[in-house]
């Protein structure tokens, strides 16, 4: 799978990259979504697109625009549309960075027509969405390396080494809504970076920008070690 892209330290290398959030439809006017800018996500597929990688980002519904036309955006919505494209997406990949904030439930029915004000008193009936992480883990091959977040409010070392292991990871990006500054809707993050050799690493406040470069950086030399070992996928 090369790259057009003949220049940088992932040249001929394939990035997948998901961003922002979802929205969940409840009706043809509302939704349920979070507050995910996807600053995080666009910041990262820039970096990666600096270094010479060939970037597809799949973004559910931001503000935020990518200044690199070469970066291939697949716009989504809901989390089964996401999931759906990683689908389509996944295999050609080498890396991929599961970014998104997608979110954990769907409303099981949606109503066809708006709800109106006199009626609102309702209830909304959730199923879980599919867990998009652990779903790619099960089809990850040789060669291929996939990074995911962990957005966390308490025992946040703990719970990031959970969803490392049992997502099939290769590392995992931590952040914690309890440091000020960081998470969502800010232009800046802290994060730690865990990966399976047991390697963690914390980094100080940063602008998000600064953070990408981070996360590519720790991402960097496992991958050109790794190129001598694989053929990547074609």
């Amino acid at each position: 799978m090369l790259s057009t892209r003949n220049t940088g330290s992932f040249a001929g290398i394939k990035v997948l990259i998901t961003a922002g959030p979802t929205r969940e439809a409840i009706d043809p006017v509302r939704f349920i979504s979070n507050h995910s800018t996807g600053k995080m996500g666009y910041a990262i597929a820039e970096e990666f697109c600096d270094r010479g990688a060939e970037v597809t980002l799949i973004s559910g519904p931001v503000q935020v625009i990518t200044q690199n036309p070469a970066i291939r955006v697949v716009p989504v919505t809901s989390a089964a549309q996401m999931y759906l494209a990683c689908c389509q997406h996944f295999a050609e990949n080498d890396i991929i960075v599961l970014s998104a904030a997608v979110a954990d439930y769907t409303p099981k029915y949606v109503a066809s027509q708006k709800i109106k004000k006199k009626d609102a008193q309702f209830s909304i009936e959730l199923v879980k969405t599919v867990d998009i992480a652990a779903e790619l883990g099960t089809r990850k091959q040789p060669g291929q390396r996939m990074i995911g977040f962990a957005l966390e409010t308490e025992n946040e070392l703990e719970n990031a080494t959970k969803k490392l292991y049992a997502k099939n990871l290769d590392m995992i990006v931590l952040n914690s809504l309890q440091d000020p500054g960081a998470g969502f809707g800010y232009d800046t993050n802290r994060i730690t970076i865990l990966n399976r050799d047991g390697l963690i690493k914390s980094f100080e406040l940063k602008d998000k920008k600064e953070v990408a470069s981070d996360i590519v950086n720790s991402i960097e030399l496992p991958v050109l070690e790794q190129k001598e070992q694989y053929i990547f996928l074609s």
